[in-house]
């Protein structure tokens, strides 16, 4: 029985700590938000959550290369918003400008790879708590 306790507390912990964890990436990434002038494309912060993604270009996000730049490109914050009705059902929206990579600053570099990761990590959350609601109403759990 104290094995099953144990369990418990551990998965209780882990979920109070994720809970913390995203409390305190909502309020950096407002704080980026607002930073990084994305405020003046998307009036209001809750809506950077409909888009479908976002994205970079200019530096790298992918895990072994992460904000690397991409000599030559310029770096921008990219959302990719999805319309099942229109004709052409992806665009992509440019939410910040910055110029050459290579002539941005590294510490705005940095500021600019942690807003696009912040974002995801968020958005991961609604993500799963969409699906979890879909599997409740689903199963009637």
């Amino acid at each position: 029985m104290s094995s099953a306790l144990d369990r418990l507390k551990n998965l209780t912990s882990k979920i109070s700590g994720y809970e913390v964890a995203r409390k305190e990436n909502l309020k950096l990434l407002q704080e980026l938000y607002t930073e990084l002038h994305i405020d003046e494309k998307v009036e209001n912060f809750s809506d950077i959550f409909e888009f479908k993604a976002i994205n970079l270009s200019g530096i790298s996000l992918k895990s072994e290369e992460l904000g690397a730049i991409k000599e030559g490109k310029y770096l921008q914050i990219l959302a990719i918003s999805y319309d099942k009705e229109a004709a052409i059902k992806s665009k992509n929206s440019s939410l910040a400008y910055f110029g050459r990579v290579e002539s941005v600053e590294k510490e705005l570099k940095d500021k600019v790879v942690e807003f696009v990761l912040r974002w995801r990590y968020e958005k991961s959350f609604m993500t799963l708590e969409h699906y979890h609601n879909m599997l409740e109403h689903y199963t009637g759990e």
